[in-house]
């Protein structure tokens, strides 16, 4: 039998340590951090023990990478969902409240994830931090920013405070209220990205109405009389 070649390997190796991260979220999910064990972990994604910690110095490294994975994945998502747009408005939009459902979906990991950081370890940079901070910080871009230096770390402690907000305990802040601080904050029209209740997601301004809408908003007045007459 010939060796496999580098690149198959290498496709091995990213597979495996991602069955490892999403067992990870899957495990503290159910179990909560403490209950959870590397092997277990190990188990879950039907790898040798050994490769845990070949891959991660220990299990809260293990942990926010795996967090950061499902913060990277669930927000790529959002911005990508149907119909696609690229208004900045709602890419923002749908970016906080991906983040914010997070905290609604996964309370005990995201509780977990934000006692982690907090803790003398701090922030764990790894590659998939990197893909989150790369979405987070496009969408600002896109959103207008022109100090996106600023900008960027502004929107990630608004989003980080806003989820330890909804999740601390025996005071948790109503998700919607946070909602409304940062589209206040931002600007943004509270029928932007996916609003609580049975209010409908929002639009992209791909209807007709909405760009004839928005044509007649950005004429200016003068030459709208002009028009008129």
């Amino acid at each position: 039998m010939s060796p496999r070649s580098p690149s198959v390997n290498e496709e091995l190796r990213r597979r495996s340590r991602e069955r490892l991260l999403q067992a990870t979220v899957e495990l503290v999910g159910e179990r909560g951090y403490e209950a959870t064990t590397l092997a277990d972990i190990a188990d879950r994604a039907g790898s040798a023990r050994g490769l845990v910690s070949y891959y991660f110095p220990g299990k809260r490294q293990l942990l926010q990478s795996a967090v950061h994975r499902l913060m990277h994945r669930t927000l790529e998502a959002a911005l990508e969902r149907e119909p696609r747009t690229t208004d900045g408005d709602e890419l923002l939009a749908r970016a906080i409240d991906a983040i914010l459902g997070l905290a609604r979906d996964h309370p005990v990991l995201m509780r977990t994830h934000m006692a982690g950081i907090l803790q003398a370890e701090g922030f764990v940079r790894c590659p998939e931090q990197q893909r989150l901070a790369e979405l987070l910080r496009d969408t600002v871009v896109r959103h207008g920013s022109s100090d996106v230096d600023t900008d960027y770390p502004l929107l990630r402690a608004l989003l980080m405070g806003a989820v330890f907000a909804v999740l601390l305990p025996g005071a948790p802040m109503p998700a919607s209220a946070l909602r409304a601080e940062l589209f206040q904050r931002y600007g943004l029209a509270w029928e932007l990205g996916v609003p609580p209740g049975d209010e409908p997601p929002g639009g992209t301004h791909a209807r007709a109405e909405d760009q004839t809408t928005q044509a007649t908003r950005s004429t200016p007045r003068s030459k709208q009389s002009t028009q008129s007459k």
